[in-house]
């Protein structure tokens, strides 16, 4: 039952991670545009940018874009112009640079938003899962499956487990909210 608690939550947490990585900080990173999906080919194909070429970091505010395949350029091209980036690409040699302008206060106080409303829905699956779990070890008791007290060792185990997971969350929060306001 905690195994399974623990899995899911970590789960969770995974997915967090993925989803404070496209978060633009103050430096750039290839996880801002790797999940950005291209349709190429003709229209045949949806891809994964990260499936289609090598993205690296120039410097802290540019990145570079080379694909695998140089018929897919365009696509790539087309596929950054409409994404909501707000970059303009420019293709040199086989690759597209792209050069990100530094954040403002304005915009930085945005993306703190935007990590703190990521983070509470973490939470709220963690609670969730929680209750779930809770539902599981009182129904057991109830069916006279398990004891008083291991009802209460289960609770109270879940209870440390779930304080421990709040506390991983919290601090990928403060990581990634420090990343955005520092320069």
């Amino acid at each position: 039952m905690t195994n399974d608690f623990q899995k899911k939550a970590a789960a969770i947490i995974e997915k967090l991670k993925e989803n404070l990585r496209s978060i633009r900080t103050g430096v750039v990173t290839p996880a801002l545009v790797e999940n950005i999906i291209v349709e190429t080919y003709g229209g045949q194909t949806k891809l994964k940018l990260l499936e289609l070429s090598a993205i690296s970091s120039f410097g802290p505010q540019t990145l570079v874009i080379a694909p695998f395949d140089p018929s897919t350029i365009k696509d790539i091209e087309k596929a950054l112009i409409s994404s909501n980036l707000g970059v303009s690409p420019v293709v040199q040699n086989n690759q597209i640079f792209i050069k990100f302008p530094p954040l403002s206060q304005e915009q930085r106080e945005k993306l703190v938003k935007i990590v703190n409303q990521i983070v509470e829905e973490a939470r709220q699956k963690i609670r969730s899962l929680r209750d779930e779990v809770r539902k599981t070890i009182k129904i057991s008791f109830e069916k006279k499956e398990i004891t008083e007290d291991e009802k209460f060792r289960k609770e109270k185990e879940l209870d440390l487990q779930t304080q421990k997971i709040n506390e991983t969350i919290e601090e990928i929060k403060k990581k990634k909210i420090n990343d955005v306001i520092n320069i």
